[in-house]
C-alpha cells in the first residue's frame, strides 16, 4: 500500500519488514530513518552513508511521525 499525497513516499506492504511503514518500497523502515536523522546532524554525510535517501524522503517520515503522534493517521493492515 501507498499512502496519498503528502505521505506518497510511504508504503507499506505486509511481507516487507514487518508490515512498518518504509520509504518509498525500500527496506528502510520510518522509524529507521527517524534514527538516523537523529544520529546525523549532517545531512551530507547522512547522504553519503545512504545514498538511497533523499530529502523529500526525510520530510515524509517526520512528517509521517507526527501524524502518527497526533492521531491524523491511522495505519494498521488487517489479516486476512
Amino acid at each position: 500500500m501507498q499512502l496519498k499525497a503528502p505521505l506518497d513516499r510511504i508504503t507499506i506492504e505486509p511481507g516487507k519488514m514487518g508490515g512498518q511503514p518504509c520509504i518509498r518500497g525500500l527496506r528502510l523502515t520510518v522509524p529507521r530513518v527517524l534514527d538516523i536523522l537523529a544520529t546525523y546532524p549532517d545531512r551530507r554525510e547522512l547522504f553519503a552513508d545512504y545514498p538511497d535517501l533523499e530529502e523529500a524522503d526525510l520530510q515524509q517520515a517526520l512528517a509521517f511521525a507526527a501524524a502518527s503522534m497526533d492521531d491524523t493517521i491511522d495505519v494498521h493492515i488487517g489479516t486476512a
